[in-house]
């Protein structure tokens, strides 16, 4: 039983490492493009008409933010159309009916497209706006962005090449500094734009368009088979079908578009499931197309690792369970041998940091201080093992769910708040975030065990599952509590 126990553990680990690991891979080709910076001295010699596709649903906080924004681009109004594609059930409705009334008065050609149902959910709403749509390319922007107003006028251009299929710009968070939540997402955000997009794009591997904040040839849209809803990550999906017709995707990591992060962790989870779901749903679709393609081996190889690296939540959450009969098999002293090999995967930790590390320091000033956040970041990611373990067994089960949107309220500043806004319902503190509560206090609970046995090695990373099961327990819980108080208030 004890050699079960270790090499189920040692297995664990060895998934960890191989992901985690995959950090040098992009340090090392981050340092050998590092050099290689946006070039945004071709300017647009025509200007081509182009739909942006505005997909919405019961935001009344923030659309009217939005369709001002996409209104005042520094582009020809002739050339420009808007599409408010709106799957509301509220009073968003409305107040996008005014709005668009209002702009069309101005001499926008701006239409507000209504659906009765959510059918095919936000890729079923982009791909109802494409049937009347005018527009040689289609750009994308949710509801919580905020694009600058050059923003066509940088991103056209790389269109002159005609193998050009989609064109990503790199988020910025409006709303970072916000909370302790909201720059942890900042962080681990940066990983992704920062770098490994970066990294990826530059290599000449496969990219994702990330659902917003990007412009789409049409032709591409259509030649990839258009928007289809069959998984949670209609972006990801697409852009794979799009890239194995022979597209390329350019992406800009030197011009950025505001966002807002969720500001609570509610809604954070409920991001992170439908991203995690998503993700391997279409890797489930998508794999054996990529190594059915004719492509070098390490694109295949990359590919893999692109489409499955949420696998690694479930055995996050198997290596903690896992730990307090580690350390009393590790006190018997029978199996120093194994031990003396596991100390190989903190390489794994060090290609992770230095990953977060380098995606600071490309683009921030202020890198030092916000690389200080990497161990709270470490151990949030172990904190929602259950969450996205829960959405990675779905995705395998072929387990269906709802695209459920994420709450945005306009939290810009420390003085916005969230807990009196109208999608802030009524909450009970479910049963996963009363599991988070137990391990967190089991992984307390090995971390006495190792230290009355003097296994101190493992005593930090028992305490980053601590932190971290503990944290979104707690941050879980206390939702809500400032929810529930916040609603009995109103109704007194």
């Amino acid at each position: 039983m004890e050699k079960i126990i270790l090499f189920t553990y040692i297995g664990s680990l060895l998934i960890l490492f191989t992901f985690g690991s995959h950090g040098f891979i992009m340090i090392y080709y981050y340092l050998k493009y590092r050099h290689k910076r946006d070039d945004f001295s071709v300017k647009l010699e025509e200007f081509p008409v182009v739909t942006l596709q505005l997909p919405i649903y019961n935001e009344m906080y923030v659309i009217e933010r939005l369709i001002k924004t996409v209104c005042e681009m520094d582009y020809p109004i002739d050339k420009l159309e808007i599409q408010v594609l709106d799957d509301s059930t509220d009073e968003t409705v409305e107040i996008v009916a005014n709005i668009v009334k209002e702009y069309q008065l101005r001499g926008f050609d701006i239409k507000h497209i209504h659906r009765d149902d959510r059918t095919g959910y936000k890729a079923g709403a982009l791909k109802e706006g494409l049937v009347d749509c005018r527009g040689e390319f289609v750009g994308i922007f949710d509801a919580d962005f905020i694009p600058r107003k050059n923003f066509l006028q940088i991103v056209l251009p790389f269109f002159k090449d005609p193998k050009i299929g989609m064109v990503q710009t790199r988020w910025e968070h409006l709303n970072r500094a916000y909370s302790l939540v909201t720059q942890i997402q900042a962080l681990a955000l940066d990983g992704h734009f920062v770098l490994e997009q970066q990294c990826r794009n530059k290599a000449g591997y496969f990219i994702n368009f990330n659902g917003t904040s990007g412009v789409w040839r049409k032709e591409c849209i259509f030649d990839a088979g258009n928007w289809e809803a069959d998984t949670l990550t209609e972006d990801l999906d697409l852009s794979y079908r799009a890239q194995l017709k022979g597209w390329k995707f350019r992406y800009l990591t030197d011009f950025t578009t505001p966002s807002e992060v969720p500001s609570e962790i509610n809604s954070l989870k409920s991001q992170q499931f439908r991203w995690t779901k998503g993700a391997i749903e279409t890797a489930k679709k998508m794999l054996f197309r990529v190594w059915a393609a004719k492509l070098p081996l390490k694109t295949k190889i990359m590919c893999t690792f692109h489409l499955t690296n949420n696998i690694v939540f479930p055995f996050i959450l198997l290596a903690c369970l896992l730990n307090m009969p580690i350390v009393l098999i590790k006190n018997t002293g029978l199996y120093d041998t194994y031990f003396m090999f596991m100390s190989v995967f903190v390489l794994a930790f060090i290609a992770s940091f230095l990953f977060y590390l380098y995606s600071q320091k490309d683009v921030y000033a202020d890198w030092r201080s916000r690389i200080l956040l990497f161990p709270v970041f470490m151990a949030g990611s172990m904190g929602f093992a259950i969450n996205n373990t829960k959405a990675v067994f779905e995705a395998l089960i072929n387990k269906k769910s709802e695209f459920v949107r994420t709450p945005k309220y306009g939290i810009e500043g420390d003085k916005d708040k969230w807990q009196d806004k109208k999608y802030v319902h009524k909450k009970v503190v479910k049963f996963s975030v009363i599991l988070e509560l137990i391990i967190a206090l089991y992984s307390l609970a090995c971390v006495v065990v190792s230290a009355v046995t003097l296994q101190i090695s493992a005593i930090p990373f028992q305490l980053m599952y601590t932190f971290g099961f503990g944290l979104v327990a707690y941050l879980s819980i206390k939702h809500v509590i400032d929810t529930n108080k916040k609603i009995a208030e109103n109704q007194a």
